[in-house]
């Protein structure tokens, strides 16, 4: 098996477990190297395993149905793998206030449904970075948190 494919194999795994609903926190420790970088437009940047649980951990605590899953092939170079995905969930949990623009009271029943692209690189086997490209403001929008004009 190429390297390439390995690598889509690693991500594949990575975006049903972490990104799929039910996510399994312990692949954290599996597949994403100590030190990893996660980034996407709603939310600060968060690195190294502690800070991606804890992130992971709030989101779903005030979204129990997150669930992201991929809407096309995984494409694979060198060390990079590119997805694109759709996804959401309904706000029906505690207040939320991890936004860069703005929070949720507690249950507010909000959903969002929204899209996106990301680029991971693999090093040695596990995810070290995860930069994604998301269509911030549709989520943003549906959940009240900026107006659409």
């Amino acid at each position: 098996m190429s390297r390439e494919q390995e690598n889509k194999q690693i991500v594949g795994r990575w975006f049903a477990e972490f990104w799929g609903n039910p996510w399994n926190p312990k692949v954290i420790e599996e597949l994403a190297a100590p030190d990893m970088f996660l980034q996407y437009s709603l939310h600060a940047p968060r690195r190294g395993h502690d800070d991606v649980r804890n992130f992971m951990t709030g989101f779903r605590a005030a979204f129990p149905d997150l669930s992201f899953g991929g809407a096309a092939d995984l494409i694979a170079e060198g060390d990079h793998v590119v997805g694109r995905w759709i996804g959401g969930g309904t706000h029906t949990g505690p207040a939320f206030d991890d936004f860069l623009v703005g929070a949720l009271p507690a249950g507010s029943g909000r959903k969002m449904r929204f899209t996106g692209t990301t680029v991971l690189r693999v090093e040695n086997g596990r995810v070290a970075e995860e930069i994604g490209l998301d269509d911030g403001v549709t989520a943003l929008t549906q959940l009240g948190l900026i107006r659409a004009v």
